[in-house]
């Protein structure tokens, strides 16, 4: 059962008691990230969650791991686009150790400047491994690409010149700034009570600024594009992407479903095409990048120069497949009911139950149960999977990006066509 309560200060306080667990997954997410902050501070939503492990008024950071190992807990965070989250695992009668950790961490960090120092280096150091890691680059390119001009096509980590400009009183600013009541997100799953949950909660932010979190950010415009990023590689990694829909869309449903069929699995069209039929590839998949306002649907691969013309008409060939031919029945149910098994298996987890609840409140502003969201499944037909790729997939919407050994001469803006 879900409960949701909204404190005087403005946090929202989401649980989902499961009744078989001994544990309890609790996440603090906070509703910032790369797309709230200025191109000239790129990646300080990143370095403000660095920074905040680092020790707090009356823990250092050996101090904060020794008490969370000190329970057998697991304590971590992640900044993405459009949220931060500082999340713990523990048993269900340790849940008040976690509480009292994480708000500290929050409200008590202390920011000092060595440790900023420190922590920029290792921020830059994983800067650094990402532009060797051509798998992992092509993906921010597409979205620096897709997103131009928005705040949301800037890589969640930041730039090396971002990175290295980003000061002490910037990030206090930035903490000011966004972590808010009305920003902060308390989501529970597992052992857990939610009215004992809401009082140490309210006891802990008893001081939290109430007022409204500064910034407000606008829809951003799908672009269209072909770019080529040079690099000695032995493989060409591509993304070739269209545009998708907000998480929030009435159409989300038939959207996964796409998803899935195109490129989620090994039975998917996509991998059964282009790696098992004509053996171009060895990794080939799809993704949905989906944000509160806007979406894109991404197709990753890496192949050999030679084989990039290839593997591209192969590709753009599914999509077409997806808006010529009405899908049959049979392999519609086949992938809902992978749709399905993989949602009821995530469940049994805490950890993803603490997430649902927290993406369910941030882009969906309410709570879907099992038999709601399987429901939403079972009334996609094939014609609206039809109607839906007609609609999203079309020339003005590709988007093109590779890094590595390219002939641009092999082929052309012209050749992207899904007519």
């Amino acid at each position: 059962m879900f409960e949701k309560t909204t404190l005087a200060n403005g946090i929202r306080v989401v649980t989902e008691r499961m009744p078989e667990l001994h544990s309890v997954s609790v996440g603090f997410w906070v509703e910032t990230g790369s797309r709230h902050e200025d191109v000239s501070l790129s990646g300080i939503s990143h370095f403000l969650e660095h920074m905040i492990f680092r020790g707090t008024k009356t823990r250092s950071a050996l101090d904060i791991a020794k008490e969370i190992d000190s329970v057998g807990g697991v304590l971590n965070a992640f900044t993405d686009r459009e949220f931060s989250c500082y999340y713990a695992k523990v048993l269900g009668d340790k849940l008040p150790k976690a509480i009292d950790i994480l708000s500290d961490l929050l409200l008590n960090s202390l920011f000092d400047p060595e440790d900023i120092e420190k922590e920029r280096k290792v921020i830059l150091q994983e800067l650094h491994m990402i532009e060797d890691s051509p798998d992992d680059l092509i993906h921010d390119l597409f979205s620096e690409s897709v997103w131009r001009g928005h705040p949301l096509s800037y890589p969640v980590i930041g730039r090396v010149s971002t990175v290295a400009r980003i000061k002490r009183d910037d990030l206090l600013q930035a903490l000011n700034s966004h972590y808010r009541g009305s920003n902060l997100l308390v989501c529970a799953a597992g052992d857990v009570d939610h009215h004992d949950l809401v009082r140490q909660v309210e006891a802990a932010f008893e001081s939290f600024d109430t007022s409204a979190a500064s910034g407000e950010s606008f829809v951003p415009e799908h672009h269209t594009d072909l770019k080529i990023t040079e690099k000695d590689l032995e493989q060409v990694h591509l993304c070739l992407g269209c545009k998708g829909i907000p998480q929030s869309h009435p159409d989300r449903f038939a959207m996964n479903l796409i998803n899935s069929i195109l490129g989620a699995s090994m039975s998917s069209r996509l991998f059964q095409t282009v790696r098992e039929e004509y053996g171009l590839a060895y990794s080939i998949y799809s993704y949905l990048n989906s944000h509160s306002d806007v979406g894109s649907l991404v197709i990753y691969s890496g192949t050999s120069p030679e084989d990039v013309p290839q593997l591209l008409d192969v590709t753009l060939e599914q999509l077409r497949g997806l808006k010529n031919k009405r899908i049959a029945e049979e392999e519609l149910q086949r992938t809902k009911e992978q749709l399905k098994g993989g949602l009821l298996l995530s469940l049994e987890s805490s950890d993803n139950r603490m997430s649902r609840l927290a993406k369910g409140e941030i882009f969906l502003g309410q709570q879907y149960g099992i038999h709601e969201i399987i429901d939403g499944i079972e009334r996609v037909t094939p014609d609206i999977i039809m109607q839906l790729a007609n609609s999203l997939f079309v020339d003005d919407s590709l988007n093109l990006q590779l890094i590595g050994r390219v002939d641009s001469s092999q082929f052309s803006a012209d050749a992207l066509n899904l007519s």
